[in-house]
C-alpha cells in the first residue's frame, strides 16, 4: 500500500470515530449537579423581600402605584444605601400645605392682593 492511500484511511478513520463520539454524546442524557449551591433554594424563597421586589417588577408599570411595591422599593434603597431602619412616627393630623398660591379651600379667606402703585410695583 502506499503511504499516502494509508493516511488517506487514518484521516477517514479518525473523522468516523469523532463523529460516532460526538453522536454518543449528545444523545447521552443530561446529569444532575451534585453542587450544594445549584440545588439550593432559589433566593425568592430565603428573601421575603427579594420576593416582593420580583412581583413588583412582574407588574410593569402598575407597580409604581402599588403601595407595598413602593415601601419594598424603599426598604431595598434602605439596605443598599446602608441606611438604619426608619422609626414609624405618627402621621400629621393637617396635611401640609403644598401648594400655598392655590386658592383656599372652603372656609378659609384668601389674602387681599396688594395693589400696584404708580411704577408697577407692590
Amino acid at each position: 500500500m502506499d503511504g499516502k492511500t494509508l493516511a488517506r484511511i487514518g484521516a477517514i478513520i479518525f473523522v468516523a470515530l469523532a463523529i460516532t463520539a460526538t453522536a454518543i454524546e449528545m444523545n447521552r442524557p443530561a446529569e444532575q449537579p451534585d453542587d450544594p449551591v445549584t440545588l439550593a433554594q432559589p433566593v425568592t424563597a430565603r428573601d421575603p423581600l427579594r420576593a416582593e421586589l420580583v412581583r413588583c417588577s412582574e407588574l410593569g408599570e402598575a407597580g409604581g402605584r402599588d403601595a407595598s411595591c413602593l415601601h419594598a422599593w424603599a426598604e431595598n434603597r434602605r439596605h443598599f444605601l446602608g441606611q438604619p431602619a426608619l422609626v414609624a412616627s405618627p402621621a400629621p393630623t393637617a396635611p401640609a400645605t403644598l401648594f400655598p398660591s392655590a386658592p383656599p379651600s372652603a372656609g378659609e379667606t384668601a389674602p387681599k392682593p396688594s395693589t400696584p402703585d404708580q411704577n408697577g410695583s407692590r
